[in-house]
């Protein structure tokens, strides 16, 4: 699984990619704390199961995406490891994370949602897979 984020007027890309649709919503994921913080200074010590449907896959990761969003925000949690599994457009995930330590983690930005904007879930070329898009900050 392999991650980035991408610079986009005021906000910013967030694109995972992997061997599996599975492992590219994780390496999403995993940008999207990356957005925030440093991920290897997020511990693991809190879960959240997280399930959602929708018609497409693009859909689907914005789905996957506000959800983390949502964990993030009510349950003022960070997560750096993610177990995902996609079949037929419906996810089941677990995410694990700890609660956000403004000394240790010095958030960056707070993440408003996930938006249609550069939104693309694809496989490429290469085989892998690619699932992205730019979160409002």
């Amino acid at each position: 699984m392999k991650w980035e984020t991408f610079a986009h007027d005021a906000d910013v890309g967030v694109r995972g990619l992997g061997a599996t649709l599975a492992e590219a919503f994780a390496g999403a994921a995993m940008a999207l704390t990356a957005v925030i913080t440093d991920p290897t200074k997020v511990g693991g010590s809190e879960t959240a199961r997280i399930e959602c449907a929708a018609p497409d896959d693009e859909l689907l990761l914005l789905d996957w995406l506000n959800a983390l969003i949502y964990e993030m925000a009510t349950r003022k949690l960070l997560f750096s490891r993610f177990a995902v599994s996609i079949e037929d457009h419906h996810l089941v995930a677990t995410a694990w994370g700890e609660a956000i330590d403004v000394a240790r983690h010095q958030p960056a930005a707070e993440i408003k949602g996930a938006s249609f904007c550069e939104l693309k879930v694809e496989r490429l070329p290469d085989g892998q897979w690619l699932a992205q898009c730019v979160v409002d900050v």
